[in-house]
């Protein structure tokens, strides 16, 4: 069973920044991708950005909405990912989940778990 523990969240003013982490813990033998997304009330979840988890350079996808402001990273050999987030606005305010699509074996079929979620709140 893998576990996706994340931190980072809070509460900040318009223009300010923000770094959220998660680590996966268990069995993880592989890690395919990594992502964040994130689901504002009202709306349905959406993604934020994804990061490849292994090889260099690693690619990384972001949502038009954050190009610019955020960025996706990761360090493999701690299973984790982090989401740096500068320049935040109102309309970043969500929660943000933590993705990760992985393998617990060679031979096994990718798999996906999620986090609990850590919201991010930002006041104008």
């Amino acid at each position: 069973q893998v576990q996706l523990v994340e931190s980072g969240g809070g509460l900040v003013q318009a223009g300010g920044s923000l770094r959220l982490s998660c680590a996966a813990s268990g069995s993880v033998f592989s890690i395919n991708a990594m992502g964040w997304y994130r689901q504002a009330p009202g709306k349905q979840r959406e993604l934020v950005a994804t990061i490849t988890g292994r090889g260099s350079p690693s690619i990384t996808n972001y949502a038009d909405s954050v190009k610019g402001r955020f960025t996706i990273s990761r360090d493999s050999a701690r299973h984790t990912v982090y989401l740096q987030m500068n320049s935040l606005g109102p309309e970043d305010t969500a929660v943000y989940y933590c993705n990760l699509d992985f393998q617990t074996s060679p031979y096994s079929f990718g798999d996906i778990s999620w986090g609990q979620g850590t919201q991010v709140t930002v006041s104008s």
